[in-house]
C-alpha cells in the first residue's frame, strides 16, 4: 500500500478566523451550527464537513454566504474523511472553541487561527487524513520586554485582560 503526502492550502482572506477539526457524524453539521451561533450572538459563519461514508459529500450550513462557499470549497479540497472547517467572522475562536470540543461527536480540534495554513495530508487508495496543520510562519526571535509589553497592550485592547 503507498501513502501519498500532499500539502493543502487553506484559501481564505487574510485575518480571517478559521478552525479545522474532526468529529465522526453527520449530524455534527447541525450540532456545530448550534454551538456556534449560541456562543456569540453577532457571529458569522460558514462550515463545510467532509462526509466518510454513504454518499460522501460536502455537508454545509453557516449564515453567511460568503463564508459557507469558503467552506464548502475548502472542505472539498482537503478532502479528508469525517474533516470539518469553519470560517468565522465577528468572533474569535476563543469565543467558541469550548462548545465545538463539548460536542459529543467532535474527536479533535487541529487549529484555530488567523494565519495562512497548510494542511498536511495522507492519502492511500481509501482517502485522505490530516497528518498535521502548518499554521502561520516560523519564529524569527524570541520574545524582548518590549515585545512582552506590546503582547499585553493587545490583549488588553482586545479586551481579554484588565
Amino acid at each position: 500500500m503507498d501513502l501519498k503526502i500532499k500539502i493543502i492550502k487553506v484559501d481564505k482572506p487574510e485575518d480571517l478566523n478559521t478552525i479545522i477539526g474532526q468529529t465522526h457524524f453527520i449530524k455534527s453539521v447541525e450540532d456545530l451550527y448550534e454551538a456556534l451561533i449560541t456562543s456569540a450572538p453577532t457571529i458569522k459563519f460558514g462550515i463545510g464537513f467532509v462526509e466518510a461514508s454513504g454518499d460522501a459529500l460536502v455537508r454545509w450550513a453557516g449564515n453567511d454566504k460568503d463564508l459557507i462557499e469558503l467552506a464548502k470549497k475548502n472542505a472539498y479540497k482537503i478532502g479528508a474523511g469525517h474533516v470539518f472547517i469553519i470560517f468565522l467572522k465577528d468572533a474569535y475562536p476563543i469565543n467558541v472553541l469550548n462548545a465545538i470540543k463539548n460536542i459529543q461527536e467532535v474527536c479533535c480540534i487541529y487549529v484555530a487561527s488567523s494565519n495562512p495554513l497548510e494542511v498536511v495530508i495522507g492519502e492511500t487508495e481509501q482517502g485522505r487524513a490530516i497528518l498535521g496543520v502548518v499554521d502561520g510562519i516560523s519564529p524569527k526571535g524570541i520574545e524582548t520586554e518590549e515585545d512582552i509589553k506590546k503582547r499585553k497592550e493587545l490583549l488588553r485592547k482586545f479586551g481579554y485582560k484588565m
